[in-house]
């Protein structure tokens, strides 16, 4: 745990601390099978994950569905038999009150997608606007050229100079 955010530790120690109680205590009660233990360490772990904002196998959403793919269970595990990990979870979600870090750096990455997309339709519409702004030249300069054509061939306007020989 010691490569997470400072602000997410307390959350991850918390959930790792009860998962652990909780897994002790079932085993110590004796109705507590290895794969009801294997269940509580694995909802705890994708609790840490999810917490810490660094998902394996779910969208890293703050939810219990989400919870539930990250630890690879049935979301009737959390909602049928695993219920105070549930709450447990909920309370550090609520605790927790901040977005996941993946959740962060998506809106970090949008973000910047926005923002090299303006960039972009800015320099797309200044290119437009010389595009549009060269054909009107290209056309003043076809009827200029169509024009002096014309008045060339009129009568009295194209001299033809001799050369003196040599």
């Amino acid at each position: 745990m010691t490569d997470l955010e400072p602000k997410h530790r307390p959350a991850a120690q918390i959930a790792t601390g009860i998962g652990q109680l909780l897994a002790q205590a079932a085993a110590a009660a004796g109705n507590c099978s290895g794969a009801d233990a294997e269940e509580i360490t694995a909802i705890t772990d994708a609790m840490i994950r999810l917490l810490a904002g660094v998902p394996l196998r779910s969208d890293g959403k703050l939810t219990i569905k989400s919870l539930a793919a990250e630890a690879g269970l049935l979301r009737n595990k959390l909602t049928h038999k695993h219920t105070g990990l549930k709450d447990l979870f909920n309370a550090l979600v609520k605790a927790q009150n901040a977005r996941p870090a993946i959740v962060e750096d998506l809106h970090r990455d949008n973000e910047e997608l926005r923002n090299k997309l303006a960039k972009v339709t800015r320099e797309r519409d200044d290119l437009k606007a010389s595009n549009e702004q060269f054909a009107r030249v290209v056309h003043v300069l076809e009827v200029e050229t169509q024009q002096l054509r014309t008045s060339a061939g009129e009568p009295g306007n194209v001299r033809s100079l001799h050369r003196p020989a040599t």
